[in-house]
């Protein structure tokens, strides 16, 4: 008898059958739920800022920031979202993922800088 190889041991494994469609809509639907929370928190602070009495030039600046930065990230969100529709969705691009998180942190601050600003 001959020593050898195992029959089929050196040979590539087949990739395992993928979920074509829950995982991304999974995705998707996260994404969905995401931009949900930040369009909550926009409206949030605008409504914390038409509630004033008198809105100084940083709490507009704040608010036109935030909108800005909703609007930027729905955007990038949404052709996420797009992409995850595709059979085998590509990977996030890196600078998207940092545009995310930008939009994200900077969404935060402002937020923050409206509710803990001076004579509020």
């Amino acid at each position: 008898m001959a020593d050898g190889p195992l029959p089929g041991a050196g040979a590539p494994r087949p990739a395992p059958d993928r979920d074509p469609g829950l995982q991304p809509e999974r995705t998707r639907l996260a994404w969905r739920r995401t931009t949900l929370s930040a369009t909550a928190m926009a409206v949030l602070a605008g409504r914390q800022l038409l509630r004033s009495d008198a809105p100084g030039p940083v709490e507009v600046i704040l608010a036109v920031l935030m909108g800005l930065l909703w609007a930027a990230f729905v955007a990038l969100a949404h052709r996420r979202m797009q992409a995850m529709g595709t059979g085998r969705p590509p990977g996030l691009p890196p600078r998207t993922a940092l545009l995310l998180v930008g939009c994200t942190l900077a969404l935060a601050l402002c937020g923050g800088l409206i509710l803990v600003r001076p004579g509020h």
